[in-house]
């Protein structure tokens, strides 16, 4: 009982921040999976493609409902990740577990350093100045 309840609230938390801020779902459950309850990684990888889907659905239609989906552009993206998505789960399958979890934690950092990397450039311009006329 207490695991449904941790399931449940890694959804309804990796869900708020998949929609909020734009994200793959996937940052944070494959993590979750693996190191609170103990999953393998391919099968962590699975289940966070799996629950994705929904949780993907339902944000872009909201999103959509608002105007703020550019569909000239999301198409021709999803039909090519598609593809994409099948090469990566034939190059996922195909390595070791182990491994597969370091390149994934590698992926995190990198993924992790740039994005502070870019907020700390952001945070670090200067507002121009107002025009005095």
């Amino acid at each position: 009982m207490v695991e449904i309840i941790g399931l449940v609230a890694l959804g309804l938390f990796a869900g708020t921040i998949a929609a909020a801020l734009g994200v793959g779902g996937g940052v944070i459950y494959v993590p979750v999976l693996v190191v609170i309850f103990s999953f393998d990684q391919h099968v962590a990888q699975g289940t966070s493609l799996a629950v994705i889907l929904p949780t993907a659905v339902v944000a872009t239609a909201a999103h959509a409902r608002l105007g703020n989906v550019n569909w000239k552009i999301a198409v021709p993206v999803a039909i090519a990740g598609i593809f994409g998505a099948l090469f990566g789960a034939w190059v996922a399958l195909s390595l070791d577990p182990e491994l597969l979890q370091r390149l994934f934690g590698i992926f995190l950092l990198i993924t992790a350093a740039r994005m502070a990397l870019r907020a700390y450039q952001f945070t670090g311009r200067s507002e121009p100045e107002p025009d005095p006329s």
